[in-house]
């Protein structure tokens, strides 16, 4: 792009970032001192509010220019992506949903904790949350910095760099500013820009074809160099190949139960007041989320379409400047000032997207460092206000709840201002690792990234979150046991996979510690989660509470008792 319409971009961009920052300072202005505004927004978000906010959650940058990159490079296998998200959140509407906002409060650690004992579970799950929400925000980072290298000219060069760490600084600057009340009406504002934009690029695409999908379609496999291979199975996964196979197999059950276990996920049933108000947030995401993974799909086929696979691979071996190569394409060049302002919408766009997801995920992590992690560790004495070894967050539920107020919610002595400073310099902690792992990992594709997370999520979070909800039996080994046998296999195999060396595009190219096959460790690590929550619960010494069985039943079907 010429000198002018960088200035064009750098501008829109600059726009997004003044905007963003006027709403957290307007939200920062008000009060949210209280740990439940800061971590919920008040729960006061309506069903519409919220929906979009959870779909501005997933609607990331990284499912906008990760999966409709990998849609133009592999055609079919690349939908996986689309059509796996979307059916993942039926899975979320008819399990999870509605007993979260029941039982829940700002984790998915106050969900489980009420069945055992609260102390090793919270540190357990505080240590998969923050692990899920970090790989998470690289995989976001990595797509703000290769979209805004890629249009301000040199992509892995010094643009990357920069955008990664002022992506990083801003999204600490929400969570830290804003909490919970701006991160959501940054989502709710990233999901109308984001939807308008992949409308308006599905449509041109289409028009380019009269709106003929067939016509796109096989344009896109003859421009691919595969043919009719570029429209079936195996280009990525599940050719001859068996570990091809099993590779597909494993990203397929982590993009379907993976974001049953996402932190941030979890976070957004708690912010609306009511179980209805859940249910009709998670079913205005679907249709939101639902129509944005079929646009991804005609944007991903148009890129191969009109611009070329060779050429998206070119640009970015993991295709993750197919979105802006096609806006140009579409607009007449870079050259030409049509081109050169649509690629600075999508820009502006992309960047917006990332800004949003980046501060949900970026606060889900500081509630479980906080909340979880250094409320579970920190002796009693040091701790805000005081703290006891409950998560029940209700008088009259359980013996001892009383007491966990004190720190959640402040008590008598000031634990509310005590806890929320620490969940914001736990925040910042999380952003500078999150910007560190990124910047070596720009060679990867967002998408695929976004798979890792989702399959580290299904391996240690969701086997414990459905025992706790609907297993009787279920005990404190058990829960301590399912968090750790998914958690740590899943981050293990994936230390010895394709993704971190063997490979030009791993993440240490020139070294080859690649031992396991797979590239996704989903088909291992989720059976694995699940088989040490029941073996642990077997072998446990001590049985399951009748009692607090009951009680989370009772509340997690009709909401009694409910904060």
């Amino acid at each position: 792009m010429s000198g002018g319409h960088q200035v064009l971009t750098l501008l829109l961009l600059s726009a997004v970032v003044v905007a963003t920052l006027a709403v957290t300072s307007w939200v920062g202005s008000r009060r949210h001192a209280s740990s439940q505004e800061f971590y919920a927004g008040g729960r006061l978000f309506t069903p519409l509010e919220n929906g979009f906010a959870i779909a501005g959650d997933h609607m990331s940058a990284a499912a906008f220019l990760g999966i409709a990159g990998l849609v133009a490079l592999y055609g079919y296998d690349g939908m996986l992506y689309s059509v796996g998200f979307l059916v993942a959140w039926f899975l979320v509407l008819l399990l999870i949903a509605e007993p979260v906002r029941n039982c829940g409060r700002y984790t998915l650690a106050d969900v489980v904790a009420v069945r055992v004992r609260e102390r090793p579970v919270r540190i357990a799950l505080g240590c998969s949350s923050v692990t899920v929400s970090v790989l998470y925000l690289v995989a976001q980072l990595v797509g703000a910095g290769s979209l805004v290298a890629l249009v301000l000219g040199g992509y892995g060069g010094a643009a990357y760099a920069w955008t990664v760490l002022g992506v990083g600084a801003l999204m600490v600057f929400h969570v830290v500013c804003g909490g919970m009340r701006a991160a959501t009406w940054i989502q709710i504002a990233k999901a109308v820009l984001l939807m308008g934009g992949a409308l308006t690029l599905s449509v041109l695409v289409l028009l380019r074809f009269g709106g003929d999908l067939a016509a796109l379609l096989t344009s896109a496999a003859e421009n691919s160099g595969h043919g009719k291979d570029f429209l079936a199975p195996g280009l990525r996964y599940g050719g001859a190949d068996r570990v091809s196979r099993l590779d597909f197999l494993s990203l397929g059950l982590a993009l379907v139960l993976g974001t049953a276990g996402l932190p941030h996920v979890l976070a957004r049933f708690c912010t609306v007041p009511t179980a209805r108000a859940a249910r009709r947030s998670a079913v205005w995401a679907i249709g939101l989320i639902g129509s944005f993974s079929l646009m991804t799909i005609v944007i991903g086929a148009g890129a191969a379409a009109l611009v070329g696979t060779d050429a998206v691979r070119r640009s970015n071996a993991a295709g993750n400047t197919a979105v802006p190569l096609l806006s140009v394409e579409l607009s007449g060049g870079t050259h030409a000032t049509g081109g050169a302002a649509v690629v600075a919408l999508v820009a502006a766009v992309a960047f917006a997207s990332v800004l949003a997801a980046v501060a949900g995920v970026t606060l889900a992590a500081s509630a479980a460092m906080t909340h979880d992690l250094y409320a579970s560790l920190t002796p009693r004495r040091d701790r805000p206000g005081g703290w006891s070894q409950n998560g029940w967050p209700q008088d009259g539920w359980s013996r001892e709840g009383r007491s966990q107020r004190s720190w959640s919610q402040g008590g008598r002595r000031g634990g509310r201002k005590g806890e929320v400073a620490v969940a914001r310099m736990a925040a910042v902690v999380i952003g500078a690792v999150a910007v560190g792992l990124s910047l070596s990992a720009r060679e990867l594709n967002v998408g695929f990234l976004l798979g890792l997370a989702f399959a580290v999520a299904a391996s240690a979070n969701l086997p414990v979150l459905l025992y706790a909800l609907f297993w009787r039996r279920f005990t404190t080994c058990g829960a301590v046991c399912s968090v750790y046998g998914g958690l740590l296999p899943a981050v293990v195999l994936v230390v010895f996979s394709p993704v971190v060396s063997g490979g030009p595009q791993s993440l240490f190219p020139g070294r080859d510690f690649a031992y396991f096959p797979l590239e996704n460790p989903g088909l291992v690590s989720i059976p694995l989660g699940f088989l040490a929550g029941w073996l642990g619960t077997l072998l446990s010494q001590r049985s399951a509470d009748p009692a607090r069985h009951a009680e989370t039943e009772v509340r997690s079907l009709t909401g009694a008792g409910a904060v």
